[in-house]
């Protein structure tokens, strides 16, 4: 049985609820053990405000150093990352451990982020100088999503630590496991204790974790959850907030393009990850031409061919999703856009297997009405059939949200008109909408974030800045109609 909580350098178990996690390939037990409770998550940020008092008083360079030494840690334990995360939340072996590199690789970029965005400078002047630093907020609450489980949460944990904060870290209860691990390699590190501490559970930790006394509020996640938070801490200024929270990302494809290679990097958009990726391709707009029609064609032949698997099964490029729970409600989003108007043209449907096993789906709205602007998180893609470029784009920006978008197109043109005018944080052409640096900004406009983005601009929202004007001693300052 693992334990709830680990505060203050050691593991306990919780005092709440019991709760387990099932691997959605296998249906074996993946993790189980008791959430922590509120008086728990109330001591574990206690115990980071008081590690703090130490952590942020020391040198920049010793604290680069401990998270140097974290990632070689979590480059020793690739595959054991790898393994916790697959039997979590059915991600592919090759998807896993891709992510367990990432990790690894978040630390060097975030180091070389906060050195370029939260470093400091300073400058001679007639009285003496100018200075500018960062300090830390304090205590900042880590909100873990079940899609990248180790990777995200990293993502904020990092930066935050280098700026001199602490945090407590509520890992997603549909994929936990991960976070044991990482605590093993802080602590290998020689992150002194209590500077991050993990409280497991699900909505009554974080309810708990939200009224407690933190000073920020770091979130990657679904945007009803994301917009529940923000009315949350509305009128508190005080409490810094960075959401990321998804999209209902639209990719267009437009001719001259190569047919293939757009069906290749438009079912790569949409069925990555199985879908799971807040970049996933949900909407694809196409000319209603011939050349149009090829490329539907292809991606539908692509998710017919798709190769379903578990994680510990050779040369599959999709696995389950994370739960039974999620493979029932993308059913029943498709059958909701069918009801709307939609024609499947390649269902996605329970696998016979079981647990959170589908098949990608490919479903035509050109004329469905009444679409939910909506993110489902699945491999389920909405294609619509247009008349020209110009309403690719108007139907393209007609949502709520704007984290990625893309074009597949030959036509430098096309791209200069879309790289103008479409709303989307990462906007991609001739790749898929997943792809995103670390050495880049995450994150874009409407319900997508609180224009806070993570990646490389993480730095900003974990110091707040200092300007100081500074003279050696004190001397009268004259001023007009000032007493002399």
């Amino acid at each position: 049985m693992a334990k709830g909580a680990h505060i203050a350098g050691k593991w306990t178990t919780g005092d709440g609820d019991w709760f387990e996690k099932t691997c959605p390939a296998t249906g074996e037990t993946s993790w189980e053990g008791q959430a922590a409770s509120p008086a728990q998550v109330n001591e574990a940020v206690e115990n980071a405000r008081q590690a703090g008092k130490a952590w942020r008083h020391m040198p920049h360079h010793d604290r680069t150093k401990i998270l140097e030494a974290y990632a070689e840690e979590v480059g020793k334990r690739a595959e054991k990352i790898s393994e916790a995360i697959s039997r979590d939340m059915g991600k592919v072996k090759w998807d896993s451990l891709g992510e367990a590199a990432a990790m690894k690789g978040k630390i060097a970029v975030s180091i070389q982020a906060q050195i370029e965005r939260a470093g400091g400078k300073s400058n001679e002047t007639a009285f003496g100088s100018a200075h500018l630093t960062h300090r830390p907020h304090g205590v900042m609450a880590v909100f873990g999503p079940f899609n990248f489980p180790g990777h995200l949460p990293n993502g904020h944990i990092i930066p935050a630590l280098l700026a001199g904060n602490t945090c407590v870290f509520k890992p997603s209860e549909l994929a936990p496991a991960v976070a044991e691990i990482m605590v093993e390699c802080f602590d290998a590190a020689g992150l002194p204790p209590g500077v991050v501490n993990v409280v497991h559970g699900g909505r009554q930790t974080g309810s708990a974790l939200l009224e407690a006394e933190i000073d920020g509020l770091l979130f990657t996640g679904s945007a009803s959850t994301g917009t529940a938070f923000h009315r949350h801490f509305a009128g508190r200024p005080d409490v810094i907030l960075a959401l990321e929270m998804g999209g209902n990302n639209p990719l267009i494809v437009w001719d001259p393009a190569d047919v293939d290679a757009a069906a290749d990097l438009a079912a790569q958009s949409a069925y990555l990850t199985t879908g799971q990726r807040c970049t996933c391709a949900r909407r694809i707009f196409l000319p209603d031409n011939k050349f149009g029609q090829s490329v539907i064609e292809a991606l539908v032949e692509r998710a017919r061919g798709l190769r379903i698997g578990a994680w510990n099964e050779d040369d599959v490029f999709m696995g389950p999703l994370v739960s039974e729970k999620a493979a029932q409600a993308a059913v029943d989003f498709q059958t909701m856009i069918s009801k709307a108007g939609g024609k499947p043209l390649r269902r996605l449907k329970r696998m016979d297997r079981g647990g959170g096993f589908v098949t990608a789906g490919v479903i035509d709205v050109t004329d469905a009405n009444n679409l939910p602007d909506e993110e489902l998180f699945g491999p389920l893609v909405q294609v619509t059939r247009v008349k020209d470029f110009d309403t690719a784009i108007a139907m393209a920006n007609d949502t709520r949200f704007g984290l990625s978008g893309g074009l597949i197109s030959d036509d430098d043109a096309r791209w200069l008109q879309v790289h103008n005018e479409m709303r989307a944080g990462i906007l991609n052409r001739n790749r898929p909408t997943v792809g995103a640096a670390g050495n880049m900004p995450f994150g874009g406009p409407g319900l997508s974030g609180n224009s806070r983005p993570g990646a490389y601009y993480a730095a900003d929202y974990c110091a707040w800045p200092q300007a100081s004007q500074v003279a050696d001693k004190a001397e009268r300052l004259p001023a007009k109609g000032f007493p002399k």
